[in-house]
């Protein structure tokens, strides 16, 4: 079930969207919102997001990380890659775009050691992990997907900390909104999921596993929310 769900046409189309959206048409929009550069309004409001949820995601691991290793699933141009390399973790980072890895291999320390891959997050050729996160990159799928790559990263892993689109009526009037856009200036669609859904989805799928932890962070255009599970 999980090696053919994790190859349903939604998940490879979803996929190759994101790969062609960041390698193709906004890496350096990426780029320089991932960064201490000016942006617009809009954006500085979503970087300000992205940083809280960063935290947040950070908040829910050890601040020592010696012998632990850490897949940073969906890891973008790095930052948590980078801080939790920095609390010690062997840290795996892997991302669909070869851009933003590649800024993220330019932009990590000369001190920290990661081993920065492009591929698959649902790839079982990474191995096993003690932790996985997984920040704003199953944002784009639907749950059936989500849950299918939940539970392939549930072998491999005592913990996961991840972000999905909470499907409340703001998100979603502004995901319809974005589809009046052309479509060569859109970014790819957010795919908003029910919390209780989603949990009730996640318990049935995965009866061994606890959420134990979940907060929702709201910035201007930046809505997003961390989910915690634990291995019982």
């Amino acid at each position: 079930m999980m090696e053919q769900s994790l190859s349903s046409h939604s998940y490879s189309e979803s996929r190759s969207r994101l790969e062609e959206y960041f390698d193709r048409t906004a890496r350096k929009a990426w780029e320089d919102l991932t960064s201490d550069v000016p942006v617009s309004g809009v954006r500085a409001t979503v970087r300000a997001g992205r940083d809280e949820m960063r935290n947040v995601l950070l908040s829910t691991l050890p601040a020592d990380m010696h012998g632990m290793r850490l897949l940073d699933a969906g890891c973008g141009t790095g930052a948590l890659a980078i801080a939790a390399a920095e609390r010690g973790a062997d840290v795996v980072a892997i991302d669909v775009s070869q851009g933003l890895i590649d800024v993220a291999a330019q932009r990590a320390p000369k001190n920290v050691s990661i081993d920065w891959r492009v591929g698959d997050m649902g790839d079982r050729a990474l191995g096993i992990f003690d932790h996985i996160v997984a920040m704003d990159s199953l944002i784009h799928y639907d749950q059936h997907d989500v849950v299918a790559v939940l539970d392939a990263w549930s072998s491999r892993s005592n913990q996961m900390a991840f972000t999905f689109a909470p499907g409340t009526a703001l998100l979603r009037t502004m995901h319809m909104a974005g589809k009046l856009f052309p479509r060569s200036n859109r970014s790819p669609a957010i795919k908003p999921i029910s919390e209780d859904t989603l949990s009730h989805a996640i318990r049935l799928s995965m009866p061994g596993w606890d959420i134990d932890f979940t907060k929702r962070v709201s910035s201007g255009f930046y809505k997003s929310q961390a989910m915690r599970m634990s291995r019982k």
